[in-house]
């Protein structure tokens, strides 16, 4: 089969981001045509201008639609689109040229209907964006699992990097209601009706993310409120591990009140030893000790906030008895029509 490409991609109020991606498209090194799909989730300050700008360069078309979620905003890409395999991308991402020849040639060598890519920073970001990307994607922080590690049936791709065929689309529906969530939502449910995921760890993007650390951690927060929504809808997929960001920011607070009241320095001394991994790993990767500091910060604000998201959700839902929805009706969208 022959695989023609769309890219889909929802923007919520942020042209200047759309800009420097489109750029970054423009240079890419790939023979074949490709189609771009911008989809305007309800924006005040759309990016159309900054769209029609590339219409000369790109084969892209825009939609602007009224706001329902970044998740129903890709469906919608998706139904418009003409080719047979989606890629789906973040506003905030910037494209490598070599992107789309690695993807190609990955899925022209082994082929499934689904795959994610990881993320980097570029050297333009900031010292905030450098650090929650490396707190983000370091084995210290998250074992990798954004796109370290090289699974190949269990990956579940994030929709800042991902491909979907049209069939896998057709054959779920897309992407649900819920965000954030609504990625590893849709691997379950890929998985569940027979399609295959993989990681296709060349074929990275840049990524921004959040460029302040209150947002981050709203963000991480939000991830943890998610965690058991997700393992409701899907008890398999249920992991010990999912608690470890709670139960690492309860050790701390227990292990200072012990040094505090008891003067027992140990379990201090070993998270001592942990946050200094982070640091001496963070500045071999990066070489610039501010940066290897703020990673530090943005570790702990992750770990807190997605524990502080993940106990109040687990209370809510499991010992309340509460639905989802009723509880946290910020973490849903209402669909397109």
């Amino acid at each position: 089969m022959k695989l023609q490409y769309s890219f889909v991609i929802p923007v919520y109020n942020r042209p200047d981001e759309i800009k420097e991606l489109l750029e970054s498209f423009v240079n890419l090194d790939f023979d074949q045509a490709f189609e771009i799909v911008i989809v305007e989730d309800g924006s005040s300050i759309t990016s159309e201008k900054v769209v029609e700008s590339f219409s000369d360069k790109l084969n892209i078309i825009y939609y602007y639609k009224s706001n329902s979620g970044p998740g129903d905003s890709r469906n919608f890409g998706m139904r418009k689109a003409t080719g047979n395999y989606y890629i789906i991308l973040d506003s905030d991402c910037i494209l490598p040229p070599s992107y789309l020849k690695l993807v190609d040639e990955s899925l022209q060598k082994e082929y499934v209907d689904c795959y994610g890519g990881p993320d980097n920073a570029h050297s333009s970001f900031s010292l905030i964006q450098q650090a929650i990307n490396f707190s983000m994607t370091s084995v210290l922080t998250t074992g990798g699992i954004r796109g370290n590690k090289h699974s190949v049936d269990k990956f579940q791709p994030r929709s800042f990097n991902m491909g979907l065929s049209k069939k896998a689309f057709l054959a779920t529906n897309g992407f649900g209601r819920i965000h954030p969530g609504e990625d590893p939502d849709l691997s379950i449910r890929l998985w569940k009706t027979g399609f295959k995921t993989k990681l296709i760890s060349n074929a990275f993007v840049y990524h921004k993310r959040r460029i302040s650390w209150s947002k981050f951690f709203n963000q991480v927060y939000k991830f943890g409120k998610v965690r058991p929504i997700l393992n409701l809808w899907h008890p398999e997929t249920k992991k010990i591990t999912y608690w470890f960001p709670f139960l690492f920011v309860s050790g701390f607070l227990v292990a200072t009140l012990s040094f505090i009241f008891l003067n027992w320095f140990l379990p201090l001394f070993f998270y001592g030893i942990y946050f200094t991994l982070i640091f001496i790993s963070a500045l071999i990767k990066s070489k610039n000790l501010s940066l290897a500091g703020y990673s530090i910060i943005a570790a702990s604000i992750q770990f807190y906030g997605y524990g502080l998201g993940f106990i109040k959700s687990i209370y809510a839902i499991r010992v309340l008895g509460k639905a989802p929805e009723d509880c946290f009706p910020e973490l849903f969208f209402n669909q397109h029509v």
